[in-house]
């Protein structure tokens, strides 16, 4: 086992990366540099007695402000998945860095099958926990429910055959009405991210800025990804970002205006990318993430029937293997983790309220960690107040959210003081506590 540590070795992790089946460009040097500085990259090689890499893992580590570091390695490892040894080295490899880092936790999300036996044996006994439980896209970090066109050694009319009739339909529609595709430059992703704001705004998710994407084509660009944008009569509609690395393409971003949408600007652009894809000789074109609930009555089920639409299989991965290194200390790092995405997704739920205040107690190393927000109420009568009511009933490891929407009436100081701690104390008395291992209260 060794480390990429060199412009050799980079250059050797590479090439094996790309001609290895398992290849994923989120295991690349390449998108490690997007995700730079937030995370730093290390490379874990596995190697046979000739020192030739049979396996990789590259993990980034990340400071988390109270908690310390943690190392995350999105769909990895990059190896035979049932070869014990070669996995051994690569945790080895990982145990390593964690004393290196001192960190608190290892979590991978693999592109492993849940229903492989094997690899769920082999990842227990070298001291992994598997939570292989997520449902939706808040539950997770990568999409654990993914659709994937199998495009191995076929044609474009197979392909094409294997779209629904309407799907066809669509493709031909766009083509008919004058939809014209073409690959866009650095400068065109101006025009993208326009769009991808109207997209955003239009299906209530949090938009990426533009230097986000803009970095992403500095390091990804011309050879790894591309920008195509749908026009219609000369003005950009749509655009769409895919991913090539080793053998497969990945749709990773796609924008839609309101405007002219009844010209299936969307269903054009797949079909580019996948013949795309095609051309490349690749296996697979991955459609990514959908949630794992494909009932009708799901808010997401149009992104599944869109893209199951194109002849598709919904795959489910195995989800996240993890390995504490510090578990108590894992654990409130979790708690805090689901605290900040309940927040987030109240302010989505509730995109038209005023305040969202919150405030949460968490413990660490027997000191009472407090945070509080008056998210715009004036200072301390709201975030404060509600602290004080936790603290007030000696809870630990919690977290309350009151959302206020202004209705014109204007509660002054003490009112809001008031308004907020009887909001907090009404949500505790309906609340219960749950005793998790290790005595954690939450």
């Amino acid at each position: 086992m060794r480390f990429v540590d060199s412009e050799e070795s980079k250059k050797e992790y590479k090439k094996f990366l790309e001609s290895n089946e398992r290849c994923n460009f989120q295991q690349s040097l390449e998108w490690a540099e997007v995700k730079k500085p937030n995370w730093k990259p290390e490379v874990i090689l596995a190697e046979n007695e000739d020192g030739n890499i049979i396996g990789s893992l590259c993990v980034w580590i990340r400071k988390m402000p109270i908690f310390g570091n943690i190392m995350y390695a999105s769909r990895g490892p990059v190896c035979d998945i049932h070869d014990i040894a070669v996995m051994k080295q690569i945790t080895d490899g990982a145990k390593e860095l964690a004393k290196k880092y001192n960190a608190i936790v290892l979590r991978i999300e693999p592109d492993v099958l849940k229903s492989d036996k094997t690899f769920r044996d082999i990842v227990t006994n070298l001291g992994y926990k598997i939570k292989d439980d997520a449902k939706d896209f808040k539950d997770e970090i990568q999409p654990r429910f993914v659709m994937q066109l199998n495009i191995k050694n076929k044609t474009e009319e197979e392909i094409l055959a294997g779209f629904k009739q309407k799907w066809r339909y669509n493709v031909r529609l766009a083509q008919k009405k004058g939809v014209v595709i073409k690959e866009g430059k650095r400068e065109d992703l101006k025009d993208f991210h326009k769009i991808m704001l109207t997209t955003g705004e239009r299906d209530n998710f949090i938009t990426r800025p533009l230097s986000y994407f803009e970095k992403m084509y500095d390091c990804l660009g011309p050879d790894h990804m591309k920008l195509l944008m749908a026009y219609y009569e000369d003005k950009p509609i749509s655009g769409v970002i895919p991913i090539f690395y080793g053998n497969k393409t990945w749709y990773l971003y796609g924008a839609s205006s309101n405007e002219h949408r009844n010209l299936m600007p969307n269903y054009l652009l797949q079909w580019e990318m996948i013949k795309m894809a095609i051309a490349r000789h690749d296996d697979i074109y991955d459609f990514r993430g959908v949630v794992g609930n494909v009932e009708k009555t799901h808010p997401q089920y149009g992104l599944y029937r869109f893209k199951q639409g194109f002849g598709a299989d919904l795959i489910e991965w195995i989800g996240e293997i993890y390995m504490p290194f510090k578990p108590i200390t894992y654990k409130l790092y979790r708690f805090s983790e689901k605290a900040f995405r309940t927040i987030r997704q109240i302010k989505r739920k509730h995109n038209t309220a005023r305040h969202h205040c919150y405030a949460y107690r968490i413990i660490r190393k027997n000191e009472i960690i407090n945070k509080s927000s008056d998210d715009g109420e004036p200072s301390g009568t709201a975030g404060m107040p509600m602290l004080n009511i936790l603290e007030k009933n000696n809870f630990i490891n919690i977290l309350v959210v009151v959302t206020r929407y202004f209705g014109g009436i204007l509660l002054g100081t003490g009112g809001l003081v008031k308004a907020y701690s009887e909001a907090t104390q009404k949500v505790i008395e309906k609340s219960e506590i749950v005793i998790e291992e290790e005595g954690i209260e939450l």
